[in-house]
């Protein structure tokens, strides 16, 4: 009998809160925007930094690792 094979343990990533000031209208609309999809502000949000890094950020920055 094969012993069993312990699981591989995911590591849950670091998280950094970020704070942002918008108008309560923006806010009001992006909220029920993101609602109507079904889908959160953070994931939206998020989407959009990883979309932005990718297209933004220069090579020289790019290495796994690098913090600021």
């Amino acid at each position: 009998m094969k012993p069993k094979a312990k699981p591989v343990q995911q590591q849950e990533p670091e998280l950094k809160r970020m704070n942002l000031n918008v108008e309560r209208r923006l806010h009001d609309q992006f909220k029920a925007a993101t609602a109507a999809e079904g889908k959160d502000m953070t994931t939206i949000l998020t989407d959009f930094i990883q979309t932005y890094v990718a297209e933004h950020l220069p090579e020289s920055l790019r290495r796994r690792g690098n913090r600021q």
